[in-house]
């Protein structure tokens, strides 16, 4: 293809349109709003805890295709960590503590045993969870699985919630069974979690960015796409709020990889879902011994916290669908107090904490109901260059790091 791609946006999305392009030989011009890249995936250096902390923290397993894929064509695998398939969790209502490992391939042999799966859950309850296969574009996580016992609130419930970053009883059931379809369905070989030691943005965002200079794409900061112009079925200039004008010749492609509030503002024609699903994230400075034998990861049940990471002598907490449980309205000097004795249960610390931060994401993903999955856009738009990328977009996945990059790829085929 001749011509030149523009991508306007920095994001994972943004990112993974660029690497495959240029891979394929591609001239590509990046432009992003912010200073920086990264968009919702971004480490910053905090001067409360003097370190430096994720704005989310995210889990990603083996089984995601799409962001392994990335890592290597961006050379960051030397800045993520491959940890064992075993998921640690602690019922904070009774304390009972075990792990989930499952074991190799697809049929799952560790739900036939007490020792193995999940304690106080039934074989009966695991075969009463199948309709989620069968889910139709109408159902929610809480209509397919029927029940309410250790399984829902020990596996399904946490599930959910990290996935879809909504509640059950609103989360679209066919968005977590294509979770389960590419990572616990396939067994411990797609469950092995992949965390980043040093931060999101030094393993999925800084050497991208660096990446993609090396291989000559070009990267304009500080560019906010205002609006653009279409002449017939063609899209043909870019409006940027510096008062940048670009125009597009015959032979270029654009891919609008922005949220879903960001898009709607510049295509108003365009139907979007609702961006406005939130989530909670503390950190904690920490100087205690007990955090030495702490595992990197422990999901939490019958608490506020979902999910407890801990990262050198920074313990960061996530609680997903922070809106729909009533959090984000509550002021961070009741939420730190009530958050940090879950960390001190969880971890058995004996000290205070040194200093600690709460951050809302207040537009964190997108509605992943029914309703709004119906109104995610495909990434093909009736301007016959111009092509959407985002997790947000029908990628068919949930609104996770590997939606965003497996939009990515799709945008990069069709520009291509």
């Amino acid at each position: 293809m001749s011509g030149r791609v523009h991508i306007i946006g920095a994001g994972l999305a943004g990112l993974s349109t660029a690497a495959r392009l240029v891979a394929a030989g591609h001239q590509v011009t990046i432009y992003e709003a912010m200073r920086h890249a990264g968009g919702r995936c971004r480490t910053f250096r905090d001067p409360r805890l003097e370190r430096d902390v994720d704005n989310g923290n995210h889990l990603v397993l083996s089984g995601n295709r799409s962001t392994l894929d990335y890592l290597a064509l961006t050379g960051a695998n030397a800045h993520v960590r491959r940890l064992e398939p075993a998921f640690p969790f602690i019922d904070l209502g009774s304390d009972e503590r075990w792990q989930v490992r499952l074991g190799q391939g697809a049929i799952p042999w560790w739900i036939f045993s007490q020792r193995t799966r999940v304690p106080g859950t039934t074989l009966l309850e695991y075969f009463r969870s199948i309709g989620l296969a069968r889910a139709g574009a109408d159902q929610t996580v809480a209509d397919v699985i029927p029940g309410r016992g250790p399984l829902w609130t020990r596996f399904w419930l946490p599930l959910t919630l990290a996935a879809l970053n909504t509640t059950p009883d609103r989360a679209a059931a066919p968005l977590l069974w294509a979770v389960i379809a590419e990572t616990f369905g396939k067994g411990a070989s797609a469950c092995r979690p992949i965390l980043a030691p040093r931060g999101l943005g030094t393993a999925l965002v800084d050497p991208a960015v660096a990446h993609l200079e090396r291989q000559g794409a070009e990267i304009a900061f500080e560019h906010a796409l205002k609006e653009v112009t279409s002449e017939g079925a063609h899209l043909a200039k870019l409006h940027f709020a510096n008062g940048r004008t670009v125009d597009l010749g015959p032979d270029d492609r654009a891919v609008l990889a922005l949220p879903p509030t960001r898009l709607k503002s510049v295509l108003p024609w365009i139907e979007v879902p609702r961006d406005d699903a939130s989530i909670l994230n503390a950190h904690f400075l920490v100087d205690d011994p007990a955090l030495a034998e702490a595992p990197p990861i422990t999901g939490m049940v019958n608490s506020t916290t979902h999910w407890l990471f801990v990262r050198g002598d920074v313990v960061s907490l996530t609680v997903s669908a922070a809106d729909r449980l009533g959090l984000m309205s509550r002021a961070p000097d009741e939420l730190i107090p009530m958050l940090w004795q879950e960390v001190v249960q969880t971890l058995g610390l004996t000290r205070p904490y040194l200093a600690a931060r709460i951050n809302k994401e207040r537009r964190a993903t997108f509605d992943q109901s029914p309703e709004g999955v119906k109104k995610r856009p495909d990434a093909r738009t009736p301007l016959a260059n111009l092509i959407l990328a985002g997790d947000a977009t029908t990628t068919g996945l949930p609104a996770t790091i590997e939606g965003a990059i497996r939009s990515g790829e799709t945008a990069a085929r069709l520009a291509a």
